[in-house]
């Protein structure tokens, strides 16, 4: 039985692989924060089906100790301060957790488990102001926020540790992929649970950001699915993720109101603060690679997508 080390399990990606990889015949293990011990619940339903191992990304000590105690076969590194916007006001940190992390873990699989395939969650942020579109696996890096940066640096080490040393470790840049377990301080989220409140009586307006953003939203399930299939090639690569269709926030907004039956004009405000220091207009994913190399294909469209997300946010609402 093979076993399987998550790191950021209790995130919304981390849940839908962990869930997966059990599925698969996995043994999984997933190191969480000792704050995090009281923030399980997406993966509260498989407690008794997962290791969980006290710990911290960037304190390397946890990260050996993870790796010499679980001698996984595959590693997937999903740990990170992952919200663009903070990552503004918190950058150091964001280095720490979204960047360096991956050094200290790479060089753990490297003296510790280095038969182990290792997977790095790289993002679609690292194209920033992207030269061309769509962006696939050749297009120059740009970042455009300390999130990316980080991004970079992890994404272009686990290269290092792959062509250096030899270790089967590959890179899958993921567009925007969402669901009900999207934290809710991702505009997705925010908008889907906005519509439930307001659809519930329990808010009068929701504000928002640049409408105007453009992004290529897909499903995190067919995305962490595509991240176990990269682990099962021969030879490790690098992988866009993404639909190859963009939509604005207007456009998430739009459909997400009238699933409810609201009109978005009358309850959407728009708020400067909610603005990035520098915005990225749009990205686009080009996946051709994985669709031919990996056999991958999304399985859930944008409209399908949103409106998935708001019935489940109403349906909390209702039975609150």
């Amino acid at each position: 039985m093979p076993t399987a080390l998550i790191t950021g399990i209790t995130g919304q990606d981390g849940s839908y692989l962990a869930e997966l990889l059990l599925h698969k015949g996995y043994e999984v293990a997933g190191l969480v924060r000792r704050t995090s011990t009281g923030n399980t619940a997406r993966i509260d339903h498989l407690l008794d089906q997962v290791a969980l191992i006290p710990g911290d990304v960037t304190d390397p000590g946890s990260l050996y100790e993870a790796v010499i105690s679980t001698r996984p076969d595959e590693v997937y590194h999903l740990a990170a301060q992952s919200f663009v916007g903070a990552s503004w006001s918190q950058p150091v940190a964001t280095t720490a957790i979204t960047g360096t992390s991956a050094a200290h873990l790479l060089e753990a699989v490297r003296r510790h488990a280095p038969g182990a395939r290792y997977y790095q969650a790289s993002s679609s942020e690292m194209f920033g102001v992207a030269r061309r579109s769509p962006q696939d696996e050749h297009t120059p890096f740009h970042p455009r926020s300390p999130y990316g940066i980080a991004k970079v640096y992890a994404h272009t080490m686990t290269v290092h540790y792959r062509e250096a040393y030899g270790l089967h470790a590959s890179c899958g840049i993921c567009f925007n992929h969402e669901s009900p377990r999207r934290g809710v301080e991702f505009v997705t989220r925010k908008i889907s649970r906005g519509v439930a409140a307001i659809s519930r009586g329990r808010a009068k307006e929701l504000a928002l950001g640049n409408l105007d953003a453009r992004r290529d939203w897909g499903w995190a399930p067919d995305y962490v699915e595509a991240m176990w299939r990269m682990l099962q090639q021969d030879a490790p690569d690098d992988y866009v993720l993404a639909t190859g269709h963009t939509h604005s926030v207007r456009d998430f907004v739009g459909l997400a109101f009238a699933r409810a039956g609201l009109h978005w004009e009358d309850c959407v405000r728009v708020d400067r603060r909610f603005f990035r220091p520098a915005e990225i207009h749009e990205l686009t994913g080009d996946a051709s690679k994985a669709r031919a190399r990996l056999g991958w294909e999304p399985t859930v469209g944008f409209e399908e997508l949103v409106a998935r997300m708001v019935d489940a946010d109403l349906g909390v609402l209702a039975g609150a």
